[in-house]
């Protein structure tokens, strides 16, 4: 067996630890290059995510914005010529018949953005006012889960009126009760308690004469206290 020198022996040690060094930053920098890669997936992803989104955003607005230009609508000349560009329907089923079918198309074709929810709520809307209580119905649910909270309340409260002339009280009375709870800037405390007056007042005068006392008591000198005197005084009388 050759006699291997200290000196021959540690170079040779020197030149292993070189090795498993160099290997260490190879490995490392392998790793790092893994890593950018990575990130720079994720953020070409990301800027493409938000790049449609914002494009989708613009385009669901526009379409939005037909569509409210068709519920805004006048109905007949009205003595008035109409603005340029602006439709003109001969009566309010027409009118409604064609914003709904817009804001449907918004609202299916842009359903992530916040102009294709707010098209189901009017699309609910258009449809309370062609008596379509089925399929109204079938959109202000829609439009009451909904990510935006203020417009899923204003669905919610559509809704509960919705129920009301469908003969479901008692989910009418829930909805209220749950907005009254958490009442919003598009839905206030006042408007609820008023709705829930009316809701009370055909068949149960004295609760909804509470209602109406309480809006009084609340909100003194508002347009809709004397609202809710006028309704009061209208309330059958007790015998």
């Amino acid at each position: 067996m050759a006699h291997i020198s200290r000196k021959e022996l540690k170079t040779d040690e020197v030149r292993e630890t070189l090795a498993h060094g160099a290997e260490a930053v190879l490995s490392h920098q392998q790793a790092m290059t893994y890593i950018l890669i990575a990130a720079v997936i994720v953020a070409v992803a990301v800027f493409g995510w938000k790049t449609y989104s914002e494009r989708q955003t613009v385009k669901a607005s526009a379409a939005f914005d037909d569509a409210m230009k068709t519920f805004s609508a006048p109905v007949g000349t009205m003595g008035m010529p109409p603005l340029p560009g602006q439709a003109i329907f001969a009566d309010e089923s027409g009118k409604y018949a064609t914003a709904a079918a817009k804001f449907e198309d918004v609202a299916a074709k842009y359903p992530h953005t916040r102009p294709g929810q707010l098209a189901e709520y009017y699309s609910g809307l258009c449809l309370v006012h062609l008596n379509k209580d089925g399929e109204a119905k079938t959109w202000l649910e829609k439009a009451a889960k909904g990510g935006e909270s203020d417009f899923a309340s204003m669905a919610r409260f559509e809704l509960a009126g919705l129920y009301d002339q469908m003969g479901q009280g008692d989910q009418a009375i829930n909805i209220y009760q749950d907005l009254l709870a958490k009442p919003s800037p598009m839905v206030p405390k006042p408007v609820i308690l008023l709705a829930l007056a009316e809701h009370y007042a055909p068949k149960d005068p004295v609760q909804a004469a509470r209602f109406y006392m309480q809006i009084r008591s609340e909100y003194p000198d508002t347009a809709i206290a004397s609202q809710a005197e006028q309704e009061m005084a209208l309330l059958p009388k007790k015998s």
